[in-house]
Order: C-alpha cells, then sequence, then structure tokens
C-alpha cells in the first residue's frame, strides 16, 4: 500500500487464536424489521454483547498478549473514550499486568466507573484525546508500554476477527457497515473481509459531528479535527498526525464514508431497542442510523456492526422514551 503501513490476513488468523480462549464469537442475527424495509437481507453482528460491552476487548487482549516479559512488568497505559479503556484495563487484569488509563473530561461517567471497576487507575486530563495523551507519554518516559487505541497492528489485528467470523457466518455478504472513528476497527475488518470476500463493499459510518477520520480523508492527510460532543461518544478524538496505520488502510480498504446526525443516532438507539431487543450506545447504533436515514441502499445481503452497549442508563431511558436529547446543550 502507498503511504502507510498495513496487516494482512495472517496477522488477523493469528490474533484470533491467540485471543480464543479470552473473547467471545458473537452472534451474527437477521434483523426481519431492517431486513423488511430494506428488502435485502440485514444482519447484526451483535459485538455489545463482548465481554466489557464492546468490540475493544479482541484488540486489546492481542496487544497485552504480544507484550515482552520486561513490558508486562513495567504496565500498560492508554488513552481512552471509554471502551478501550474497558477492554484494556480486562486484558491488563487478566494477565496480571498494572494499567492506567487517561481520558478527557468529555468522557462520560458510566465508562470512567466501567473501567475503574476492571482494577485500572483512571486519570482525568483536559478536553480532548490529545489532551489526555500528553500524561500518557509522560507515563511511557517513565517505563509504562503504551497501547493506542486504534493506529497499531496488535490493535488492528484484534479488531480484524470480527471480519473473519462475518466471512465465515455470512458467504454471500456483499456490503458491510462499520463504525469509524480512529480507524482501527474498520481497517482491521475491511483487510480481514477483502481478503475472503473480494467483491465486498465496506461502507465507514461516523456522526456529524468531529468526523476526524472523514475529515482527513477529504484533506488527503492526518489533520487535527476538534472533538466534539455527540451522541456517539465512543467515536470522538483525533487521528494522530503521525498515523502510521489507519489513515493508509482506510483510504485504501473503505468503499465509501458517511456520516449520521444527533437525531437519527437516537433514532437509532430507539430503533435497536423497540424493534431488535438491543440495547446499545450511540457509537454501536450508527450502522442502523445510517440504513434507517437512507443514506445508504444497500442492493444485497448486508451486515452491521452493534459495537458496544456501554451506554448510560438514564441517558438510553430518556433517548427511548421518545425525548430530543441534546448532548450539545448539555455539554
Amino acid at each position: 500500500m502507498n503511504g502507510g503501513k498495513s496487516i494482512d490476513l495472517a496477522d488477523i488468523e493469528a490474533a484470533r487464536t491467540l485471543i480464543a480462549p479470552t473473547i467471545h464469537r458473537t452472534r451474527t442475527e437477521r434483523s426481519a424489521s431492517l431486513s423488511h424495509k430494506m428488502g435485502v437481507p440485514v444482519h447484526l453482528k451483535l459485538e455489545h454483547h463482548q465481554r466489557t460491552g464492546s468490540f475493544k476487548l479482541r484488540g486489546a487482549t492481542n496487544a497485552v498478549l504480544n507484550l515482552t516479559d520486561a513490558q508486562r512488568a513495567q504496565g500498560v497505559v492508554g488513552v481512552s473514550t471509554g471502551n478501550h479503556g474497558r477492554g484494556l484495563a480486562y486484558a491488563a487484569r487478566q494477565n496480571g499486568v498494572r494499567c492506567i488509563i487517561c481520558m478527557s473530561e468529555l468522557v462520560p461517567q458510566n465508562k470512567i466507573d466501567g473501567i475503574k471497576a476492571q482494577g485500572a487507575e483512571v486519570r482525568i486530563v483536559g478536553r480532548s484525546q490529545d489532551d489526555a495523551q500528553v500524561e500518557v507519554d509522560q507515563l511511557v518516559i517513565e517505563g509504562m508500554t503504551m497501547i493506542p487505541p486504534f493506529d497499531h497492528p496488535n490493535i488492528i489485528a484484534g479488531q480484524g476477527t470480527i471480519g473473519l467470523e462475518l466471512a465465515e457466518d455470512l458467504l454471500d455478504l456483499t456490503t458491510v457497515l462499520v463504525q469509524l472513528s480512529g480507524g482501527g476497527l474498520i481497517s482491521g475488518v475491511a483487510a480481514a473481509l477483502k481478503a475472503r470476500l473480494p467483491n465486498i463493499k465496506v461502507i465507514g459510518v461516523s456522526m456529524e459531528r468531529g468526523a476526524a477520520m472523514y475529515q482527513c480523508q477529504k484533506a488527503g492527510k492526518p489533520m487535527i479535527v476538534p472533538e466534539l460532543a455527540t451522541l456517539a461518544d465512543s467515536l470522538g478524538g483525533g487521528i494522530g498526525l503521525d498515523n502510521a496505520f489507519t489513515f493508509g488502510m482506510t483510504r485504501d480498504l473503505v468503499d465509501d464514508i458517511v456520516l449520521v446526525s444527533e437525531a437519527e443516532i437516537a433514532g437509532a438507539i430507539r430503533h435497536a431497542y423497540w424493534q431488535e431487543n438491543e440495547i446499545i450506545e450511540g457509537s454501536g447504533s450508527v450502522g442502523i442510523a445510517a440504513l434507517l436515514s437512507g443514506k445508504v441502499t444497500p442492493d444485497g445481503p448486508t451486515a452491521l456492526l452493534l459495537s458496544g452497549g456501554n451506554i448510560d442508563m438514564a441517558l438510553h431511558h430518556r433517548i427511548i422514551g421518545g425525548e430530543d436529547v441534546d448532548v450539545t446543550a448539555e455539554d
């Protein structure tokens, strides 16, 4: 690939073998409601049922299991909007490794509590992931190993195991909708799927407010994008100006990117609850939002990822009750 590092199918298959004892092989289920609305089979990959409540455990486990003995002894540190921190904390505790997670003030309290419950130390720094990264950099100087949330080969390979499972579960799959934030998830999933199903169309879905990778792809290079309050808070944060893997992999492997509004995200959370009997967070709902809004019109068997379910339940109650929740006003 031109202009960036990459991982391949062999890396992803190796990750699957390594993480298999720790993670769940989550179910892929047909959505009767969405299949009827779209006129084609639509399947949901229930990754919000993963241990720790999101897909992030896959990459975090692969990264921790690839540490050297010396790195394990010094401990790991990460910057997170919530789900990576929870996954990394769980993987570290399972392997007896000290873990510190740094995050910004924008991260919801329920996600902070979830990380602390896994035994990690949490440090709140500034109002963006870039601010939190400064604290991480200092801890690395002191000897800890940083495990980033997306731009790391072991993280990407771990997330890519979802693509292997989709390819095995849905042999006739033509389109997949994948959350797009820093690009670790979509890079891994796309690499796996396009190796197994070469004609598949991979569509990234992000939120209109602060869609960093989308803006960087439009600009043709990594750039600083302001982080904004959104119901899809797990998709927030920049991609890093020194991005080594995911900018190039997203450019080369992703066929299209669509953005969904806050109202469309809320509508998708409601749909998941009332029509699919699933409780998902805002970021987990964006694939549903893209279909219901008509921003993606699939022409064959389609899969979308319910990537996480770690939503504040008071907020979820307000949304499913029909309230027009404006997180920008509450910020």
